[in-house]
């Protein structure tokens, strides 16, 4: 009785720990987000691209797609340049961490101000390296 009762003892403190562990990056997740709509706000492309991983993949709402931190730095600049108040926000409404903590989904809503679209749904993954979440693919649907 006693080895069912420790065993049922670990097994609670390890999912305690594990849910502690997802809960933080969920919450860290989220502030990156935070950081990531005020680089977009301030058109600071060097802060914007420091939250994707190289080998990042954007579907844009237009349907479009772009390969590569360089290839989408690129279509940041050209945009900022060709319209200097465009301005996009996106708001989690979900962030899911893997169970092997290296891996995130995270959907929500975004808006857009002075663009061909208002706004729709995105969603993006998440890939823990060295300790840091970075993005590795965002979806934008434009809806509105």
């Amino acid at each position: 009785m006693r080895r069912i009762l420790l065993t049922i003892c670990c097994f609670s403190l390890f999912h305690c720990l594990v849910a502690q562990t997802a809960n933080k990056d969920i919450a860290l997740i989220r502030s990156l987000r935070v950081a990531s709509n005020e680089a977009i706000a301030k058109h600071d492309i060097n802060k914007m691209s420091g939250f994707w991983l190289d080998d990042m993949v954007l579907v844009r709402g237009n349907s479009t797609h772009l390969t590569g931190k360089d290839t989408i730095v690129a279509a940041w600049k050209k945009l900022f340049s060709e319209n200097p108040k465009v301005l996009y926000v996106r708001t989690p409404t979900q962030i899911v961490v893997s169970k092997n903590d290296t891996l995130a989904w995270e959907t929500g809503t975004w808006k857009a101000f002075n663009s061909y679209s208002k706004g729709g749904n995105y969603s993006a993954m998440w890939k823990k390296t060295d300790n840091t979440w970075k993005i590795l693919a965002e979806l934008f649907v434009s809806l509105f």
